[in-house]
């Protein structure tokens, strides 16, 4: 159940990103209106197949598509 829920945000996180510049993680939480928990599963998902990248800045974490 968990790893089906983790490829749907997954999945949204992406349709977010595809198009931009990038978001930060506070921006992509506000966008999709997921908790914290929620995203870091999708965005640990991507990671993990490399489709994104993430950078610590100042006080968030930017992801953009590779």
């Amino acid at each position: 159940m968990l790893k089906v829920k983790a490829g749907e945000i997954a999945g949204s996180i992406w349709n977010a990103l595809n198009g931009t510049e990038g978001m930060t993680a506070k921006q992509l939480k506000k966008t999709l209106k997921v908790v914290d928990k929620d995203l870091y599963l999708g965005l640990g998902w991507l990671l993990r197949e490399d489709k994104i990248s993430a950078e610590v800045q100042e006080t968030d974490v930017f992801i953009k598509l590779i």
